[in-house]
């Protein structure tokens, strides 16, 4: 039996004007629809007969239909109309990740009706199918396919528990009203996408310039006060013309995206299809990432060259091998990437000093004087202790020493006999060699040595720091550790860039006045006594064993006072006869 509904008389008299209303309302709202060119009336999300895109109907020339009916819906959604797709996903993952990502579900796995591209776009469950000029959706950035693992995650729960254990995302009680949860609070598709309007281009939910969006569920410590996030400097062609800049607002928004600070996030990270399914890198190269933007015609400096001299800070073997969580001092695979010195969301263009961090180290692990973990470092040698203290992997002496000590951890510190003040003052109180405005009180730091040879330390213009060196090993200047050849001061540039070389080379030197009969009579490199780092002695003697021997089993420096010492041992002279100290006062 079928109950039919009534009306009262005044009812019935009001009907008309109803219909009416309703009739006028209609016109009224497809008339502002078809006006406003953002909607979806303008927009690809109009798969009518008479959509602006590609993709389109053949003859039918209603738009909400592909979605939505009013009658005889699936009970997926509201008033849902388009068949969904029956294929097992492969949801995004990363060593970092803490929500639990499984299959897709509620708004999510409506829009994947669509846009995996498994089923026929005319395929609705009230009206049958309707006839399309592309059976499916065609390949390009609107087919993201059943891997989304290279994909922002979805339908996964946002809340306070989540934002506790990943420590980098908001409240969800923060998030703009644009931004919605669905009600089972669960991120989805639709938290970032408004289907029906694409004001901002991409149909996303609010203008994403500088990376607004992200930012409302993304808390990245000192983001907002970065370099990358400030930076005035035009975007590369390669990211410019990956930008969208097609109706719906687009072309206005891509004119503030066109610096590295209005792209913000997009500069190095993609939401759909990224490059790495590894933190959505834009480039499945990680220091690609990087180098887009810091190469020979990108707006940063020129580190790409740098990398390529002989003496480099990067194993492309191992570029890929860089996990954020990984252990700082022995990862399973020893590498040096661009993310293992810089934090690209904390960096800043400080200028740093010995007694200052640089602004490009800000944000990095590093490991302590003492040798412990420190989870943002604030001294420059903390971050070279990762891999040159005490890590399992770290090579073999450059020079083969009386004394061999390979871990710079334990070099420097301040109860060795000797060392270049790189934690502590030195204990060499006179200095004379010294070139003002160093002074025996002076601190210096490893890249004083360790430099790029054509940045501003050696006089060039190149970028600072121990990206690349023509002098091994990663030397800012030139230092020659073999014996042999004759004296020439730009042999050993690095230790006079310190030093005055006229001092050193004197004979009347009011340093030590044999200096000059070594280097000069004996053709002895600096390196031959002296250990660049530390030693146990004074005046970090260290003696290369590849020239000086024990003389009757007795390799051996004693000091004796300032610029006074003996010595017991076996060395070359210029013309390659043994010298013997058994022993030499001097």
């Amino acid at each position: 039996m079928t109950t039919k509904k009534t009306f009262s008389r005044g009812q019935m008299r009001m009907l008309p004007a109803f219909v009416g209303l309703a009739l006028s309302l209609n016109l009224f709202s497809v008339s502002s629809f078809a006006q406003n060119p953002n909607s979806i009336v303008n927009s690809k999300h109009n798969l009518s007969v008479s959509s602006p895109g590609t993709v389109h109907a053949t003859t039918e020339s209603e738009i909400c239909v592909f979605c939505h009916t009013p009658h005889n819906a699936m009970n997926e959604g509201p008033l849902w109309n388009h068949s969904l797709s029956s294929q097992t996903y492969v949801p995004y993952s990363s060593a970092t990740l803490k929500a639990a990502v499984g299959q897709p579900t509620g708004s999510s796995r409506l829009c994947l009706g669509c846009h995996d591209g498994t089923v026929a776009l005319g395929s609705v469950h009230s009206g049958g199918n309707i006839a399309m000029n592309s059976a499916t959706m065609p390949a390009g950035p609107g087919n993201v396919g059943i891997d989304l693992s290279a994909d922002h995650p979805v339908s996964f729960v946002y809340d306070s528990a989540l934002v506790t254990a990943d420590g980098n995302l908001r409240e969800p009680n923060t998030l703009p009203t644009d931004v919605r949860l669905d009600r089972a609070g669960e991120m989805q598709c639709s938290s970032c996408h408004d289907p029906h309007n694409n004001q901002y281009g991409s149909f996303l939910v609010m203008d994403n310039t500088g990376s607004a969006l992200c930012l409302t569920c993304h808390n990245v410590a000192s983001w907002s006060g970065g370099a990358h996030a400030m930076s005035a400097q035009p975007l590369p062609a390669v990211l410019t013309a990956a930008q969208k800049t097609s109706a719906g607002g687009r072309v206005a928004k891509a004119a503030k995206k066109s610096t590295v600070a209005g792209e913000g996030c997009g500069s190095c990270h993609v939401p759909h299809s990224a490059g790495s399914d590894q933190r959505l890198l834009r480039f499945a190269e990680p220091e690609k990432n990087c180098l887009t933007c810091h190469s020979s015609d990108g707006p940063g400096k020129n580190i790409s060259t740098d990398l390529s001299k002989f003496s480099a800070h990067f194993d492309q073997a191992a570029a890929e091998t860089h996990k954020p969580n990984e252990d700082a001092i022995n990862p399973p695979t020893r590498h040096a990437t661009c993310a293992d010195c810089h934090n690209a969301h904390a960096s800043t263009a400080t200028v740093g000093s010995a007694t200052k961090l640089s602004g490009a180290l800000n944000g990095v692990a590093g490991v302590s004087a003492a040798g412990g973990s420190v989870r943002a470092i604030t001294h420059e040698y903390e971050l070279c202790f990762r891999c040159h203290g005490d890590s399992d992997k770290r090579g073999v002496a450059v020079v083969p020493r009386q004394a061999v000590e390979t871990n710079v951890r334990r070099e420097f510190n301040p109860g060795n006999g000797s060392f270049h003040p790189i934690e502590a003052i030195g204990k060499n109180s006179s200095s004379p060699s010294l070139i003002l405005p160093m002074t025996a009180s002076s601190l210096i730091t490893c890249t004083d040595c360790h430099n790029n040879n054509s940045g501003p330390g050696a006089g060039g213009t190149g970028a600072k720091g121990p990206h690349g060196s023509i002098y091994s090993p990663l030397l800012e200047r030139n230092l020659l550790v073999t014996d042999g050849q004759g004296y020439n001061a730009a042999n050993f540039a690095l230790c006079y860039k310190c030093h005055s070389s006229t001092i050193v080379d004197s004979s009347s030197s009011s340093s030590w006045r044999y200096h000059r009969k070594h280097i000069e009579e004996f053709k002895a490199a600096c390196t031959t006594c002296h250990d660049s780092h530390a030693s146990g002695q004074p005046h970090l003697i260290n003696f290369n064993t590849a020239y000086v021997k024990p003389v009757n089993g007795v390799l051996r420096y004693t000091s004796t006072g300032v610029n006074h010492g003996t010595c017991t041992l076996t060395c070359h002279d210029g013309s390659g006869q043994n010298k013997n100290h058994n022993p030499k006062s001097y």
